[in-house]
């Protein structure tokens, strides 16, 4: 299996960490992903991996970026 990604590119998708529900959950992000360039997958960078939680991968949109989940 080859992954194919460009590291040099900026992430198009957010890894986030998040617990609990609804207005109530916390969003922690913790990684980012890149598509490869096949289109059949994507490279993904933690700098953690939660023992309790949900992972929730995100595009990144303008409203991210300034701190606000999407």
């Amino acid at each position: 299996m080859t992954t194919t990604s460009n590291p040099s590119r900026k992430p198009t998708h957010r890894i986030y960490r998040v617990v609990g529900e609804g207005k109530n959950a916390s969003w922690t992000p913790i990684g980012a992903a890149w598509p490869n360039q096949d289109g059949m997958g994507f490279s993904i960078t933690c700098d953690a991996i939660p023992l309790q939680g949900r992972l929730v991968m995100r595009v990144i949109t303008e409203r991210t970026m300034t701190g606000a989940v999407a």
